[in-house]
Protein backbone atom coordinates (compact mmCIF):
# COMPACT_ATOMS: atom_id res chain seq x y z
CA UNK A 1 0.00 0.00 0.00
CA UNK A 2 1.54 3.29 -1.19
CA UNK A 3 1.70 5.97 1.50
CA UNK A 4 2.99 9.50 2.06
CA UNK A 5 6.09 7.92 3.55
CA UNK A 6 6.74 6.02 0.32
CA UNK A 7 6.38 9.30 -1.58
CA UNK A 8 8.73 11.16 0.82
CA UNK A 9 11.46 8.55 0.51
CA UNK A 10 11.02 8.23 -3.28
CA UNK A 11 11.34 12.00 -3.69
CA UNK A 12 14.34 12.19 -1.36
CA UNK A 13 16.16 9.44 -3.24
CA UNK A 14 15.48 11.17 -6.55
CA UNK A 15 16.92 14.41 -5.18
CA UNK A 16 20.03 12.91 -3.59
CA UNK A 17 20.70 9.84 -5.77
CA UNK A 18 21.95 7.92 -2.75
CA UNK A 19 20.70 4.62 -4.18
CA UNK A 20 20.91 4.77 -7.97
CA UNK A 21 18.81 2.67 -10.30
CA UNK A 22 19.86 -0.98 -10.67
CA UNK A 23 22.04 -0.76 -7.54
CA UNK A 24 22.68 -3.91 -5.55
CA UNK A 25 21.60 -3.05 -1.99
CA UNK A 26 22.08 -4.93 1.28
CA UNK A 27 19.45 -3.99 3.90
CA UNK A 28 20.49 -4.38 7.56
CA UNK A 29 17.42 -5.64 9.43
CA UNK A 30 17.35 -6.17 13.18
CA UNK A 31 13.63 -6.90 13.27
CA UNK A 32 12.77 -3.67 15.10
CA UNK A 33 10.38 -1.08 13.73
CA UNK A 34 12.97 1.18 12.07
CA UNK A 35 14.73 -1.52 10.05
CA UNK A 36 11.49 -3.32 9.17
CA UNK A 37 10.01 0.00 8.02
CA UNK A 38 13.10 0.62 5.86
CA UNK A 39 12.99 -2.85 4.30
CA UNK A 40 9.28 -2.52 3.51
CA UNK A 41 9.64 0.92 1.92
CA UNK A 42 12.59 -0.17 -0.23
CA UNK A 43 10.81 -3.38 -1.25
CA UNK A 44 7.79 -1.36 -2.36
CA UNK A 45 9.97 1.14 -4.25
CA UNK A 46 11.99 -1.61 -5.93
CA UNK A 47 9.89 -1.71 -9.15
CA UNK A 48 10.48 2.01 -9.66
CA UNK A 49 14.25 1.78 -9.19
CA UNK A 50 15.00 -1.77 -10.41
CA UNK A 51 17.22 -2.45 -7.40
CA UNK A 52 18.59 -5.85 -6.44
CA UNK A 53 17.81 -6.18 -2.73
CA UNK A 54 19.06 -8.55 -0.03
CA UNK A 55 18.70 -8.67 3.76
CA UNK A 56 21.39 -9.22 6.39
CA UNK A 57 20.77 -9.86 10.10
CA UNK A 58 23.45 -9.81 12.81
CA UNK A 59 22.98 -12.06 15.83
CA UNK A 60 25.08 -10.65 18.70
CA UNK A 61 24.11 -13.58 20.96
CA UNK A 62 23.27 -11.11 23.71
CA UNK A 63 19.76 -12.39 24.46
CA UNK A 64 18.20 -15.81 25.02
CA UNK A 65 15.76 -15.07 22.18
CA UNK A 66 18.43 -14.01 19.66
CA UNK A 67 18.04 -17.17 17.57
CA UNK A 68 14.27 -16.68 17.44
CA UNK A 69 14.89 -13.06 16.43
CA UNK A 70 17.04 -14.26 13.52
CA UNK A 71 14.31 -16.70 12.41
CA UNK A 72 11.80 -13.83 12.52
CA UNK A 73 13.90 -11.71 10.16
CA UNK A 74 14.46 -14.72 7.89
CA UNK A 75 10.67 -15.11 7.70
CA UNK A 76 10.31 -11.47 6.59
CA UNK A 77 12.94 -11.99 3.89
CA UNK A 78 11.13 -15.09 2.64
CA UNK A 79 7.79 -13.23 2.66
CA UNK A 80 9.31 -10.45 0.54
CA UNK A 81 11.23 -12.97 -1.59
CA UNK A 82 14.59 -11.40 -0.83
CA UNK A 83 17.93 -13.18 -0.30
CA UNK A 84 18.80 -13.47 3.38
CA UNK A 85 22.16 -13.71 5.12
CA UNK A 86 22.64 -14.37 8.84
CA UNK A 87 25.88 -13.45 10.60
CA UNK A 88 26.32 -14.79 14.15
CA UNK A 89 29.00 -13.57 16.55
CA UNK A 90 31.45 -16.24 17.68
CA UNK A 91 31.40 -14.60 21.12
CA UNK A 92 28.96 -11.96 22.38
CA UNK A 93 30.59 -8.50 22.01
CA UNK A 94 31.67 -7.08 25.36
CA UNK A 95 30.45 -3.51 24.78
CA UNK A 96 28.14 -1.44 22.58
CA UNK A 97 31.17 -0.05 20.77
CA UNK A 98 32.58 -3.52 20.13
CA UNK A 99 29.18 -4.68 18.87
CA UNK A 100 28.97 -1.74 16.48
CA UNK A 101 32.44 -2.40 15.10
CA UNK A 102 31.69 -6.09 14.59
CA UNK A 103 28.31 -5.35 13.02
CA UNK A 104 29.63 -2.91 10.43
CA UNK A 105 32.48 -5.25 9.57
CA UNK A 106 29.89 -7.98 9.00
CA UNK A 107 27.83 -5.66 6.79
CA UNK A 108 30.88 -4.88 4.67
CA UNK A 109 31.90 -8.52 4.29
CA UNK A 110 28.41 -9.69 3.36
CA UNK A 111 27.97 -6.81 0.91
CA UNK A 112 31.22 -7.73 -0.83
CA UNK A 113 30.30 -11.41 -0.90
CA UNK A 114 26.93 -10.59 -2.52
CA UNK A 115 28.47 -7.99 -4.85
CA UNK A 116 26.39 -5.21 -3.28
CA UNK A 117 27.48 -1.61 -3.81
CA UNK A 118 25.42 -0.19 -0.94
CA UNK A 119 24.51 -1.12 2.64
CA UNK A 120 21.45 0.62 4.10
CA UNK A 121 20.50 0.93 7.77
CA UNK A 122 17.31 2.13 9.45
CA UNK A 123 18.77 5.00 11.46
CA UNK A 124 16.23 7.77 11.93
CA UNK A 125 16.07 11.41 12.92
CA UNK A 126 15.57 10.20 16.49
CA UNK A 127 18.86 8.24 16.37
CA UNK A 128 20.59 11.31 14.98
CA UNK A 129 19.26 13.49 17.80
CA UNK A 130 20.40 10.97 20.42
CA UNK A 131 23.85 10.79 18.84
CA UNK A 132 24.19 14.59 18.94
CA UNK A 133 23.36 14.61 22.65
CA UNK A 134 25.65 11.68 23.49
CA UNK A 135 28.58 13.24 21.67
CA UNK A 136 27.90 16.68 23.13
CA UNK A 137 27.82 15.29 26.67
CA UNK A 138 31.15 13.51 26.24
CA UNK A 139 32.77 16.72 24.98
CA UNK A 140 33.14 15.86 21.31
CA UNK A 141 34.30 18.40 18.73
CA UNK A 142 32.10 19.85 16.00
CA UNK A 143 33.26 16.97 13.83
CA UNK A 144 32.15 14.43 16.42
CA UNK A 145 28.82 16.07 17.16
CA UNK A 146 27.90 16.21 13.48
CA UNK A 147 28.22 12.47 12.93
CA UNK A 148 25.58 9.98 11.69
CA UNK A 149 25.44 11.34 8.15
CA UNK A 150 23.24 10.02 5.32
CA UNK A 151 26.17 8.59 3.37
CA UNK A 152 29.68 7.48 4.27
CA UNK A 153 32.19 4.96 2.94
CA UNK A 154 32.20 1.47 4.46
CA UNK A 155 35.30 -0.07 2.99
CA UNK A 156 34.57 -0.87 -0.65
CA UNK A 157 30.85 -0.05 -0.38
CA UNK A 158 28.68 2.93 0.53
CA UNK A 159 26.77 3.02 3.81
CA UNK A 160 23.46 4.86 3.36
CA UNK A 161 20.92 5.93 5.99
CA UNK A 162 17.83 6.89 3.97
CA UNK A 163 15.47 7.44 6.93
CA UNK A 164 17.25 10.33 8.68
CA UNK A 165 14.32 12.57 7.71
CA UNK A 166 11.86 10.32 9.56
CA UNK A 167 11.41 10.12 13.32
CA UNK A 168 10.83 6.96 15.32
CA UNK A 169 7.18 8.04 15.52
CA UNK A 170 7.07 8.04 11.71
CA UNK A 171 8.51 4.55 11.38
CA UNK A 172 5.99 3.30 13.94
CA UNK A 173 3.21 4.84 11.85
CA UNK A 174 4.48 3.05 8.73
CA UNK A 175 4.57 -0.28 10.54
CA UNK A 176 1.04 0.26 11.81
CA UNK A 177 -0.34 1.36 8.44
CA UNK A 178 1.34 -1.50 6.60
CA UNK A 179 0.46 -4.00 9.36
CA UNK A 180 4.06 -5.08 9.69
CA UNK A 181 5.14 -7.50 12.43
CA UNK A 182 7.84 -6.16 14.73
CA UNK A 183 10.33 -7.96 16.95
CA UNK A 184 10.45 -6.40 20.41
CA UNK A 185 14.10 -6.19 21.50
CA UNK A 186 14.14 -6.19 25.29
CA UNK A 187 17.66 -4.72 25.38
CA UNK A 188 16.13 -1.43 24.17
CA UNK A 189 14.50 -1.14 27.60
CA UNK A 190 17.71 -1.74 29.54
CA UNK A 191 18.76 1.58 31.07
CA UNK A 192 22.25 0.32 31.75
CA UNK A 193 22.94 1.49 28.20
CA UNK A 194 23.44 5.25 27.86
CA UNK A 195 21.46 5.57 24.65
CA UNK A 196 18.48 3.88 26.25
CA UNK A 197 18.60 6.30 29.19
CA UNK A 198 18.57 9.19 26.73
CA UNK A 199 15.73 7.64 24.76
CA UNK A 200 13.52 6.82 27.72
CA UNK A 201 14.31 9.62 30.18
CA UNK A 202 16.22 12.58 28.77
CA UNK A 203 14.57 13.10 25.37
CA UNK A 204 11.00 12.86 26.77
CA UNK A 205 11.93 15.34 29.51
CA UNK A 206 13.40 17.78 26.98
CA UNK A 207 10.36 17.33 24.75
CA UNK A 208 7.96 18.10 27.60
CA UNK A 209 9.81 20.96 29.29
CA UNK A 210 11.98 22.62 26.62
CA UNK A 211 11.04 21.89 23.01
CA UNK A 212 8.28 19.67 21.70
CA UNK A 213 10.33 19.18 18.53
CA UNK A 214 13.65 18.60 20.24
CA UNK A 215 14.58 15.67 17.97
CA UNK A 216 14.06 17.77 14.86
CA UNK A 217 16.08 20.63 16.37
CA UNK A 218 18.99 18.36 17.29
CA UNK A 219 18.95 16.64 13.91
CA UNK A 220 19.04 20.03 12.19
CA UNK A 221 22.01 20.96 14.35
CA UNK A 222 23.78 17.81 13.14
CA UNK A 223 23.01 18.78 9.54
CA UNK A 224 24.40 22.30 10.00
CA UNK A 225 27.53 20.98 11.72
CA UNK A 226 28.04 18.43 8.95
CA UNK A 227 28.11 21.22 6.37
CA UNK A 228 30.59 23.17 8.50
CA UNK A 229 32.71 20.05 8.88
CA UNK A 230 32.80 19.50 5.11
CA UNK A 231 33.83 23.12 4.53
CA UNK A 232 36.62 23.06 7.11
CA UNK A 233 37.85 19.66 5.89
CA UNK A 234 38.33 21.21 2.45
CA UNK A 235 40.07 24.23 4.00
CA UNK A 236 42.39 22.03 6.06
CA UNK A 237 43.30 20.04 2.93
CA UNK A 238 44.00 23.27 1.04
CA UNK A 239 46.07 25.00 3.74
CA UNK A 240 47.87 22.01 5.31
CA UNK A 241 50.76 21.94 2.79
CA UNK A 242 51.55 25.56 3.73
CA UNK A 243 51.50 24.88 7.48
CA UNK A 244 52.65 21.30 8.03
CA UNK A 245 56.18 20.03 7.43
CA UNK A 246 56.44 16.27 7.01
CA UNK A 247 60.11 15.57 7.76
CA UNK A 248 60.67 16.02 10.59
CA UNK A 249 56.98 16.51 11.47
CA UNK A 250 56.32 20.11 12.48
CA UNK A 251 53.82 23.00 12.34
CA UNK A 252 54.73 26.43 10.99
CA UNK A 253 53.97 28.86 13.87
CA UNK A 254 54.25 31.98 11.71
CA UNK A 255 51.71 30.72 9.19
CA UNK A 256 49.35 29.36 11.85
CA UNK A 257 49.22 32.71 13.66
CA UNK A 258 47.87 34.34 10.50
CA UNK A 259 44.87 31.99 10.28
CA UNK A 260 41.45 32.23 11.99
CA UNK A 261 41.16 30.49 15.34
CA UNK A 262 38.77 27.83 14.02
CA UNK A 263 41.20 26.86 11.28
CA UNK A 264 44.16 26.89 13.68
CA UNK A 265 42.45 24.35 15.90
CA UNK A 266 41.47 22.09 13.00
CA UNK A 267 44.96 22.11 11.52
CA UNK A 268 46.52 21.26 14.89
CA UNK A 269 43.94 18.50 15.37
CA UNK A 270 44.68 17.19 11.85
CA UNK A 271 48.44 17.18 12.55
CA UNK A 272 48.14 15.43 15.91
CA UNK A 273 45.72 12.82 14.62
CA UNK A 274 48.11 12.00 11.78
CA UNK A 275 51.10 11.45 14.06
CA UNK A 276 49.82 10.30 17.47
CA UNK A 277 47.58 7.46 18.61
CA UNK A 278 43.97 8.19 19.58
CA UNK A 279 41.87 11.29 19.05
CA UNK A 280 43.33 14.63 20.27
CA UNK A 281 41.29 16.26 23.03
CA UNK A 282 40.37 19.94 23.22
CA UNK A 283 42.84 20.38 26.10
CA UNK A 284 45.72 18.98 24.04
CA UNK A 285 44.87 21.10 21.00
CA UNK A 286 44.75 24.23 23.18
CA UNK A 287 48.07 23.36 24.81
CA UNK A 288 49.65 23.22 21.36
CA UNK A 289 47.95 26.45 20.26
CA UNK A 290 49.34 28.31 23.28
CA UNK A 291 52.84 27.57 21.95
CA UNK A 292 52.21 29.81 18.92
CA UNK A 293 53.49 32.78 20.93
CA UNK A 294 55.76 30.95 23.39
CA UNK A 295 59.51 31.31 23.68
CA UNK A 296 62.07 29.08 22.00
CA UNK A 297 62.38 25.72 23.74
CA UNK A 298 58.88 25.82 25.22
CA UNK A 299 57.00 22.56 24.91
CA UNK A 300 53.84 20.69 25.75
CA UNK A 301 53.71 18.06 28.42
CA UNK A 302 54.08 14.48 27.22
CA UNK A 303 51.51 13.55 24.58
CA UNK A 304 50.26 10.10 23.68
CA UNK A 305 52.97 7.89 22.27
CA UNK A 306 55.67 9.57 24.36
CA UNK A 307 56.01 12.73 22.26
CA UNK A 308 55.79 16.45 22.82
CA UNK A 309 55.62 19.50 20.59
CA UNK A 310 58.57 21.87 21.14
CA UNK A 311 59.22 25.37 19.82
CA UNK A 312 62.18 25.54 17.40
CA UNK A 313 62.17 29.05 15.97
CA UNK A 314 59.19 29.29 13.60
CA UNK A 315 58.40 25.60 14.00
CA UNK A 316 56.45 23.51 16.51
CA UNK A 317 58.37 20.29 16.11
CA UNK A 318 57.16 16.84 17.15
CA UNK A 319 59.83 15.41 19.41
CA UNK A 320 60.19 12.10 21.22
CA UNK A 321 60.43 12.63 24.96
CA UNK A 322 63.48 11.00 26.56
CA UNK A 323 62.61 8.09 28.84
CA UNK A 324 62.27 9.10 32.46
CA UNK A 325 64.99 7.59 34.69
CA UNK A 326 63.60 5.23 37.25
CA UNK A 327 64.57 5.99 40.84
CA UNK A 328 66.54 3.35 42.65
CA UNK A 329 64.58 1.35 45.21
CA UNK A 330 65.08 2.44 48.81
CA UNK A 331 67.29 0.24 50.96
CA UNK A 332 65.37 -2.28 52.97
CA UNK A 333 65.32 -1.67 56.68
CA UNK A 334 67.17 -4.40 58.53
Amino acid sequence: MWSLYHARLHRRLKEEQWLPQHARILIAVSGGQDSVCLAKLLRDLQPHWHWHLAIVHCNHRWRPDSTANAHFVKGLAQQWQLPYKLVTALEPPATEAAARTWRYQAFREVACALDCSHVVTGHTQSDRAETVLLNLLRGASVTGIGTLQPVRPLGEVQLVRPLLDLSRTDTAAVCQQQRLPIWQDTTNLDCRYRRNRLRQDVIPYLREHFNAKVETALAQTAELLAADRAYFAAEVARVAPEVIRTAPPALDRDRLRQLPLALQRRLIHHFLQAHLPGTPTFTVVEAVRHLLNAGNGSQTSTLRGGYCLRVHGQWLQLTAMPPQPQSAPADSAL
